[in-house]
């Protein structure tokens, strides 16, 4: 059997001690922090986990320190120094800058991607709203679509089919996201669904930020994200039958894993203020079976056009030159008995890990209820 080309790596040999020390940081962060990417990155190529998470590791970063920092719009200000460093070959001394440039330098990944994703953090730090739920595609695309394109261009898709999908992903878990925490962001005086539908529903948002409760008319504008956000992870599907075969699990698992939050807030009556949605462990490692089995998804009948939001990132991608090691799709073509092989060895892994952590919090609840 033909083995499957290395190219499509970041080869170890060529990063160097220290470049691959700098990936291993970023792993260890995500493991730490980033559980649910953590989880369905458990089941992607080791080509394409390592560069995805120091993709993953310095928008982690970036995130944080906006939203931690004193000076929000300063910290925004920082994150485009150092990005413009990643880009210049002066990346700072820190495992995921580093790490960063070695991989947007490797995958040819434009500066408009992460440029963008900075942007949405602009927005953040400005305390923007969004009147309509286009102009709230706008922000997902830049701090979610951005991230789907380049994950995209990691696994050799340079279609603009394949990167409108891998678009249409990001944007849709943005919208899971946001309906899962519209108790907690509003109570750091954020809100992020349409300003339109909560008057439409009988919300004056002003005055429900002033005292955020959960209502009916509430819940019904969450269902309406919700549907909004299922409608755009259905449209995925074509976008999975264009990866490579050993790449499918992993994007599945992230598309299933962060549908399955809007579903928990569903279960809890769209009650997403006084409780914050959490998919239980044994649901998650059921959905990364899932992930693992739908391999070869058939593709839609007739292909959904960019959302609108997402073009200017679609076309950045398809602008970018290809890499000098041109991303083989090789992996793609590896023999089926050898893609299960590997592929039945990653579940049982990931099973295990939820099973030992599930133990844990058994354990430790055990303990809980016998203490004085």
């Amino acid at each position: 059997m033909q083995t499957p080309s290395r190219e499509f790596e970041l080869p170890r040999h060529a990063l160097g001690a220290e470049a691959q020390a700098d990936l291993d940081a970023c792993r260890a962060t995500l493991r730490e922090g980033s559980y649910t990417f953590f989880a369905a990155s458990l089941i992607l190529p080791r080509a394409v986990r390592q560069p995805a998470s120091a993709l993953y590791a310095f928008c982690r970063m970036a995130d944080d320190e906006v939203d931690t920092g004193a000076d929000q719009q300063a910290a925004v200000a920082s994150l485009r120094q150092r990005l413009h460093a990643v880009y210049s070959g002066r990346a700072r001394a820190q495992p995921c800058d580093r790490a960063l440039a070695a991989v947007v330098q490797h995958f040819a990944i434009p500066r408009e991607l992460p440029e963008a994703l900075l942007d949405g953090f602009a927005w953040d730090a400005e305390g923007r709203r969004y009147e309509t739920i286009e102009d709230l595609h706008g922000y997902a695309a830049r701090v979610a679509g951005t991230v789907g394109a380049m994950m995209a261009l990691l696994m050799g898709v340079r279609s603009a089919e394949g990167l409108a999908r891998a678009c249409d992903l990001g944007v849709a878990m943005q919208l899971s996201n946001i309906a899962r925490d519209v108790g907690e962001d509003a109570r750091m005086g954020r809100i992020y669904l349409p300003l339109r539908w909560l008057r439409e529903a009988g919300v004056q948002p002003d005055a429900w930020l002033a005292q955020p409760r959960h209502t009916v008319a509430i819940g019904s504008v969450v269902s309406r994200l919700l549907t909004e956000a299922d409608r755009l992870y259905e449209r995925v599907d074509d976008g999975v039958a264009r990866l490579p075969l050993g790449c499918r699990p992993g994007i599945n698992a992230a598309r299933y894993l962060y549908a399955a939050i809007g579903h928990e807030v569903a279960r809890r009556g769209m009650n997403s203020v006084d409780q914050r949605a959490v998919v239980p462990r044994a649901r998650k490692a059921r959905l990364l079976a899932k992930a693992m089995l739908n391999i070869a998804p058939g593709r839609a009948h007739q292909s959904a056009p960019c959302l609108a939001a997402n073009q200017f990132l679609v076309n950045a991608a398809l602008g970018a030159a290809l890499p000098d090691a041109n991303p083989a799709v090789a992996a793609a073509q590896a023999a089926w008995w050898r893609i299960d092989e590997r592929l039945a060895a990653r579940y049982v892994r990931v099973l295990e890990l939820f099973e030992r952590l599930e133990r844990r919090d058994r354990n430790e609840g055990m303990a809980l209820a016998k203490a004085p």
